[in-house]
């Protein structure tokens, strides 16, 4: 009887240990559409035999529950990319918006390219046309025309970058509140996971973290630290503490210089979260990089025509005889004091045409000698080192360059992304096929172990009643 009453025991931990594997399978079948969802799979552990007499005799199983099938280098490689993929894909954004101010107008990249590129040559060939007439008063109204749209175009252009500036800035301080809210999460959770499961997998709450920290790394570049009790700290890509434990650390703003800085405590992180990843690592490198960039660039074509123009026109003779002097200078374009902000401030500060100084000093009024010298300024390198022309279609280039190039990285960076989800569903995601198979498994176990617990039990009704098997049912 002590044979069959253990043979019963065994056969009755068997099948709760099959029932608790159905509804593993059970739970991963419901959960195959749930976000963030990892696929959990039985422990099965051998009970302690017991050693009669020499003779090691087993005691049959236990499931001793699920552990959720994760890779946690797997996971985090798969964080890292997406908050590279992030950052590459709002920098790109904000660059699109950019080079849109400077697409060629025939979508080439020629000395014509955009509208700037056509008012420097429209501007510098009035003075070409002026010079074969100097005394023509339609030429020279020709030349204040071209400077107002050289100046407007820039000006405008200047101005759009601004507000574009704004525009990403304000983007990046929407990501603050996104960012502590998802820490803060994290927080609870770490708090809750290091409190029911210190040493095991903590199944749907660690799907809930690696869910929050996914999001959380397409925001801000992170690292993650492994903790005691199964918890995590996290922090910026530069080190700074974001979280740890229980206790989360909030990104706080600030305005300096016109723009949203970010700090941790009282220190200002903006610097390292330029290039730390995440959506804001990408705005911030738009915002403080690109369209800065851009801007100087513009400056310095602003800066260096007008400088070199009003240079040329203070030294000759308008048509009412007067010679520039310092007193009483000939300046075509508003004079700037300074590079930066002259594309802002480009206009043109002469409305009378006969003060087109188009006559070389001391000569007279039907002279062409200063006309033809700011003519030839089209060709001389008068920016930088280059001619103003030549600057501008090579800035425009250079932008083309940089936007296709993170173009490319962001593609790149998305089939990665692509690649490692695949690798991590393919672990981690519920195939129904293969719980189809496990739950034919598990039932077909299920099913033997009830037909050895009827055969048990008619075995024992018939100990019971001496042999005769149908007194006990």
């Amino acid at each position: 009887m002590g044979t069959i009453n253990s043979a019963l025991s065994i056969v009755s931990q068997a099948l709760d240990a099959d029932q608790q594997a159905l509804n593993v399978v059970a739970n991963n079948v419901a959960n195959a559409n749930t976000p963030g969802y990892t696929k959990e799979t039985p422990n099965w552990q051998e009970n302690q035999p017991l050693n009669i007499d020499g003779v090691s005799i087993g005691q049959g199983v236990t499931e001793t529950g699920s552990t959720s099938e994760r890779d946690r280098v797997l996971e985090s490689r798969l964080d890292q990319q997406q908050q590279l993929a992030s950052a590459s894909g709002s920098r790109l954004t904000g660059l699109n918006t950019l080079q849109a101010l400077f697409t060629p107008d025939s979508g080439s990249s020629s000395s014509t390219a955009g509208d700037i590129g056509s008012d420097i040559t429209s501007f510098f060939n009035s003075f070409s046309s002026l010079e074969a007439n100097p005394t023509d008063n339609a030429l020279r109204q020709s030349v204040l025309s071209t400077a107002g749209m050289l100046a407007g175009d820039v000006s405008n252009a200047a101005a759009s970058l601004n507000s574009q500036r704004s525009a990403l800035d304000q983007e990046a301080a929407g990501v603050t509140s996104q960012v502590n809210s998802l820490t803060s999460a994290i927080a609870q959770l770490n708090q809750q996971i290091q409190t029911t499961s210190p040493n095991a997998d903590a199944g749907t709450l660690e799907d809930q973290r690696q869910n929050d920290l996914s999001q959380l790394s397409k925001l801000i570049g992170i690292n993650q630290i492994t903790t005691e009790n199964n918890g995590l700290a996290i922090t910026t890509t530069s080190g700074q503490l974001l979280l740890s434990g229980s206790t989360s650390y909030q990104l706080t703003t600030g305005m300096m210089n016109g723009v949203t800085d970010f700090f941790l405590g009282n220190t200002d992180i903006t610097p390292q979260l330029v290039s730390g990843g995440g959506s804001l690592g990408g705005y911030l490198t738009a915002r403080d990089q690109d369209i800065p960039g851009a801007l100087t660039s513009l400056d310095q074509l602003a800066y260096s025509i007008s400088t070199a123009i009003n240079t040329q026109n203070n030294a000759g003779t308008d048509m009412d005889g007067v010679a520039g002097t310092a007193v009483n200078p000939l300046y075509i374009f508003s004079q700037p004091t300074v590079v930066a902000g002259s594309a802002a401030s480009m206009s043109v500060v002469m409305t009378d045409p006969n003060h087109i100084a188009a006559a070389s000093a001391g000569d007279g009024t039907g002279d062409n000698s200063n006309a033809t010298a700011m003519a030839a300024m089209a060709n001389q390198t008068i920016v930088n080192g280059q001619t103003p022309s030549n600057y501008y279609s090579n800035f425009v280039a250079k932008l083309g360059s940089t936007v296709s190039s993170v173009q490319t990285e962001n593609t790149a960076q998305n089939a990665s992304v692509t690649q490692l989800q695949t690798q991590n569903d393919a672990l981690s995601g519920v195939n129904l096929n293969d719980e189809a198979s496990s739950l034919t498994t598990f039932e077909r176990s299920y099913q033997a172990a009830s037909q050895v617990f009827a055969m048990l039990n008619t075995v024992m009704a018939s100990a019971m009643n001496i042999g005769d098997q149908t007194a006990v049912s």
